[in-house]
């Protein structure tokens, strides 16, 4: 089953390479989709592709790359 989700990711996410590493998980597995900062100092990030791997971005995104530090993450599904 094909889903898809949009992320918004507060935190220190910008500064810190979340963008570039986001990009390089969603290629390792094979999803679509996109990165971008936002003006609030947020990262949005919208995913699609089959759900189990779209849960699994998921949960990698409310880690982060290893400078980066995530406080809070809103999904929104659809």
């Amino acid at each position: 089953m094909i889903k898809k989700v949009r992320l918004i990711i507060s935190g220190r996410v910008q500064g810190v390479g979340f963008r570039f590493w986001v990009k390089g998980k969603v290629k390792e597995l094979g999803l679509n989709g996109w990165v971008r900062n936002l003006e609030t100092g947020q990262v949005e990030v919208v995913l699609e592709g089959e759900e189990s791997l779209v849960k699994k971005m998921v949960s990698e995104c409310r880690q982060g790359p290893m400078l980066a530090r995530v406080d809070k993450m809103e999904v929104f599904e659809g």
